[in-house]
């Protein structure tokens, strides 16, 4: 509620004032907290419940009020899309990329379909595997390495991720394609550790 309501109180301000016009407000937070969801306590794993993050943003010179975009974002993609609204390019060790068109309402065709997630921290106090994986709209592969377990998610169809398919015979082309799409987003993120050479 004080979040709320003070976040209420800048809007407002910007409104009476007139920079409302000229001002990029966004609104974010950490990733999410596991609150008995799989059974699970804290927020380290790629689970949905934990991987996704809010973001609001208002500007009414560009965006629409109430538009959506399900385009997949992440967190990497702020800094360059603070840079693109102010007219800055985003220097190219910067991974990420601009939002801009996305909250345009233009979704890019060469946009992201996939992308990485990385747990390394272990042993902690937390218990928590070290994994990767790929997320794609509708799947998910995650590979933890430690203990050399694969779980794999249709998102569709099983949008609580309740039921590992990893090993049903239907998806062994979908796991192949998945773990070359995972192999291809290490090498482009120059992830290299003691388990890079793992499937």
């Amino acid at each position: 509620q004080g979040v709320d309501d003070g976040v209420g109180k800048v809007l407002d301000y910007l409104d009476q004032t007139g920079l409302a016009k000229n001002t990029i407000v966004i609104y974010s937070a950490d990733n999410g907290w596991y609150l008995g969801d799989l059974g699970l306590y804290d927020k380290r794993f790629m689970y949905e419940e934990s991987i996704r993050m809010p973001v609001l943003v208002r500007y009414p010179p560009a965006i629409k009020p109430g538009s959506v975009n399900d385009a997949m974002a992440l967190n990497v993609d702020f800094a360059p899309t603070f840079l693109d609204f102010a007219g800055q390019p985003t220097p190219p060790e910067v991974q990420g990329h601009s939002l801009k068109p996305l909250l345009a309402g233009q979704t890019p065709a060469d946009w992201r379909k996939s992308w990485y997630y990385r747990y390394y921290h272990y042993p902690n106090e937390h218990g928590t595997e070290p994994h990767y994986g790929v997320r794609t709209e509708r799947y998910k592969l995650i590979y933890f390495h430690r203990i050399n377990q694969w779980e794999l998610f249709d998102l569709r169809n099983d949008p609580h991720e309740l039921k590992n398919i990893v090993n049903d015979a239907k998806n062994a082309k979908l796991v192949a394609e998945l773990k070359t799409e995972l192999a291809r987003l290490r090498t482009q993120l120059d992830d290299r550790d003691q388990f890079a050479n793992q499937p």
